[in-house]
C-alpha cells in the first residue's frame, strides 16, 4: 500500500476508535475535564501548551499530468514564558514531501521542504488572546523542486476569542525574500487562516478551518476550505489528539482537485 493511502487510512480508523472510546467513557463516568480542557486549547493556535502534531495533507489532481502531493507537516509548539504576563510561543513547520507526475510524466519527488518559523508574544491572560511576531521562511528544501531557495522574513498575528464550548480566530502572516539564491525568484506571499472551532465536554470537536495564500509576485491566489473532526484520547501515558477531514481547493484550473488532511498531535500537558 501506497503511504499516500497508508497514512490518512491510519488516521480514519485511529480518530473513529478515540471517538469510541470517549464515548463509552461519557456513557460510564462524567466527562473529564482534562479531555474539554485539551480540546479547546488545541483549538488555540498559541496556547501556552507544549505539543508536537504531525499534519499530513494529501491533495490530487494536480497539474496537467494528474499529480498528488502528500505533505507530512511536523510542527512542535514551544510556549516559553517571558514574564508573569506575557507568554512567546514557538511554532516551527518542517515539511516532509513526496510528490508525484507533477512537474512532468511519471516523474516524482522526495525530500523536506522549506521551513516556516513563528514566535507569538502575547499576554498570558486577556478577555481576547492575541499574539504578534515575526515569521520566518528557511530554505531547508533538499530538491530545488521542493522549496524557494530563499531566506524570507515578515510579520505574523493571531486572534481569537473562545467562549463556552466555541473558539473564533485568525492567524496571517506575510513573508518576503531577503536573502537566498540569486537564481530564483523573489517571494512576497500572504498567508490568511480563519478559523472556528467547537468542542464537546468529551475531548471530540468541529474545526472549520480555511487557508488562502497570495502569491503576489506570480499573482496567484489559493482558498481552501477544510471541515475537520477530531478527538482527545490517549496510547498508554501519551495523550494525543486525532483529526481528519477532506480539503476543498478553490483555486485556478490544475492547481489540486481535493485532498484530506488527517493529523495527530501528542500532547504535554504542563
Amino acid at each position: 500500500m501506497k503511504i499516500t493511502t497508508f497514512f490518512p487510512a491510519l488516521l480514519i480508523v485511529s480518530f473513529w476508535g478515540s471517538l469510541h472510546n470517549l464515548s463509552a467513557q461519557e456513557a460510564t463516568s462524567p466527562p473529564t475535564a482534562t479531555a474539554e480542557e485539551l480540546a479547546k486549547k488545541l483549538a488555540n493556535p498559541i496556547a501556552n501548551l507544549i505539543s508536537v502534531p504531525v499534519q499530513s495533507n494529501w491533495d490530487v489532481g494536480i497539474g496537467a499530468f494528474n499529480g498528488s502531493k502528500l505533505v507530512v507537516n511536523v510542527q512542535p509548539v514551544i510556549p516559553i514564558t517571558l514574564t508573569p504576563k506575557i507568554n512567546l510561543i514557538t511554532r516551527w513547520i518542517l515539511p516532509i514531501v513526496s510528490q508525484f507526475d507533477i512537474t512532468g510524466e511519471n516523474t516524482s519527488q522526495g525530500g523536506l521542504g522549506d521551513a516556516v518559523i513563528t514566535g507569538f508574544v502575547g499576554p498570558s491572560q486577556s478577555s481576547v488572546t492575541w499574539g504578534i511576531g515575526p515569521v520566518f521562511l528557511v530554505p531547508t528544501a533538499t530538491d530545488d523542486l521542493l522549496g524557494g531557495g530563499k531566506f524570507g522574513i515578515g510579520p505574523s498575528v493571531v486572534a481569537l476569542k473562545q467562549s463556552g464550548p466555541w473558539t473564533f480566530g485568525a492567524l496571517a502572516n506575510h513573508i518576503i525574500s531577503i536573502a537566498g539564491n540569486v537564481t530564483r525568484k523573489d517571494i512576497s506571499a500572504t498567508f490568511i487562516n480563519p478559523f472556528a472551532a467547537y468542542n464537546w465536554k468529551s475531548g471530540a470537536g468541529l474545526t472549520l478551518n480555511a487557508e488562502y495564500t497570495k502569491d503576489w509576485e506570480n499573482d496567484l491566489s489559493v482558498f481552501i476550505v477544510q471541515p475537520i473532526f477530531s478527538g482527545v484520547t490517549k496510547f498508554g501515558s501519551q495523550t494525543v489528539s486525532l483529526a481528519i477531514g477532506p480539503r476543498f481547493h478553490f483555486a485556478p484550473d490544475n492547481h489540486a482537485a481535493y485532498g484530506i488532511r488527517a493529523a495527530i498531535t501528542m500532547v504535554f500537558p504542563k
